[in-house]
């Protein structure tokens, strides 16, 4: 519960429902090459959606990934400007196990997209992989290494 702001002498502020996570915004150069990426990944992404300037996709759980063009984010923004390097966000998808992981990480790759981490056996107890999606967002492969 997060609650406004009030000016020290006045009425404490009124309590608010905490926000909720919603949805993970991804901008994208170019709206098709990355939807088929992430329905590779299994996301229902709608297949009238690569020529759309804004996408989505409702996921199990009622979060969704959200997709616009850098032309539609320049659209409201007109400052925006591609960023430079990654890192500093991902995507994390479960997989069923050790095997899919090496299975999805290596069709991936063999499809043309660029391997970051090739799969392993992390000390954490996971089968973990990174690849990047088409704008270098890195998107992890993770599974129980049992």
């Amino acid at each position: 519960m997060t609650t406004t702001p009030h000016a020290p002498g006045t009425t404490p502020a009124v309590p608010l429902p905490a926000p909720r996570l919603d949805a993970i915004g991804l901008v994208v150069a170019d709206m098709a090459v990355s939807l088929a990426f992430y329905r590779a990944l299994g996301v229902p992404v709608p297949t009238d959606a690569d020529t759309a300037p804004h996408a989505e996709a409702s996921l199990p759980g009622g979060l969704r990934i959200l997709w616009d063009t850098e032309e539609t984010v320049r659209s409201y923004d007109p400052g925006w400007t591609r960023p430079e390097a990654g890192g500093r966000a991902g995507l994390a998808f479960l997989c069923g196990s050790a095997a899919e992981v090496d299975a999805t990480y290596g069709a991936l790759v063999a499809a043309g997209h660029r391997g970051h981490l090739k799969p392993w056996d992390a000390v954490w107890g996971q089968r973990y992989a990174v690849v990047l999606d088409p704008d270098g967002v890195e998107v992890s492969l993770f599974a129980s290494a049992a």
